[in-house]
């Protein structure tokens, strides 16, 4: 069971929210040394201590993160920079700074 659960709502093509979505998964691997995968419109990510994955839908992203034990006491200030970062993300252009 998930820790966080995220939607966003989003006017993007599928094209350009997965354009949006694979930046952030750029930047979080050569930031937290995390692997990213896609599998159709399911992006999955992991590394110790969290796992995830980010479903795109038209007109919608969900994320889900589960976090290790040493995490979960950070879970309300994750799911707010998380937060702030998806609607960023998603508010338009892809090509925008999202992370």
């Amino acid at each position: 069971m998930a820790d966080i659960t995220l939607t966003e709502n989003h006017a993007l093509s599928m094209d350009d929210a997965r354009a949006a979505a694979q930046k952030v998964a750029d930047q979080m691997t050569v930031d937290y040394e995390m692997t990213c995968v896609w599998d159709a419109d399911v992006l999955s990510f992991k590394r110790s201590g969290i796992s995830g994955t980010l479903a795109l839908t038209e007109g919608s992203a969900c994320l889900e993160i589960t976090l290790g034990f040493m995490l979960k006491g950070f879970a309300k200030k994750i799911e707010e920079q998380v937060g702030k970062n998806m609607q960023k993300m998603f508010a338009g252009d892809a090509t925008q700074d999202a992370a």
